[in-house]
């Protein structure tokens, strides 16, 4: 049987820029305990596809994982902004493209144990290049990759950011289906 907890008690550990943390105190099966939960305004994330059906990535270092990472854009939603918004805003700053067409694939939790953080994802086609205008602390690097070469980085665990896998998957789905759908109308 599933238990679903109550909130006692919640206290505000740290404010900052980005993200809050707060404790809070719960009911669970057999009394009470803690959960420690990030509060984050949720992120938008951009899976943008050329005509030529190649994935715009970014590539940036990542202080967290200690490293370089490849992934599709995405930035963080301001507080009163909507989501659609903020998409359209951060491929214009990551990658300098807009887009003609714009479809909301799915919304998500990156990581539900400890972080009520929703991410929003786009589909953007229907792509005009233009100018990038980075964060004054952002270095990125645009690439454009053939979307079976990204699943198969994918699938051999060369890309490993959650959101990234979740819009190879999900372009790589869409792209198939719509192929053979075509292909049954031949």
């Amino acid at each position: 049987m599933t238990f679903e907890e109550k909130t006692l008690k919640s206290e505000r550990i740290y404010q900052g820029a980005i993200l809050n943390l707060r404790k809070d105190q719960v009911t669970v099966q057999n009394g009470t305990s803690y959960r420690e939960i990030i509060e984050h305004n949720g992120g938008a994330v951009l899976a943008a596809l050329t005509a030529e059906e190649k994935m715009v990535m970014v590539r940036q270092y990542r202080k967290p994982a200690e490293r370089i990472m490849l992934e599709v854009p995405a930035g963080k939603i301001d507080p009163g902004e909507e989501p659609l918004h903020a998409a359209l805003r951060e491929l214009k700053e990551e990658t300098g493209y807009t887009a003609g067409k714009v479809a909301f694939l799915t919304k998500f939790y990156p990581s539900v144990g400890y972080s009520e953080e929703i991410l929003y994802l786009y589909l953007c086609t229907d792509l005009t290049p233009g100018e990038t205008c980075f964060d004054e602390n952002e270095a990125i690097d645009i690439e454009e990759m053939d979307l079976d070469t990204l699943f198969h980085m994918a699938m051999s665990g060369e890309i490993e950011d959650a959101k990234t896998l979740i819009a190879i998957f999900m372009v790589r789905a869409l792209t198939a289906a719509e192929q053979s759908a075509a292909d049954r109308k031949e």
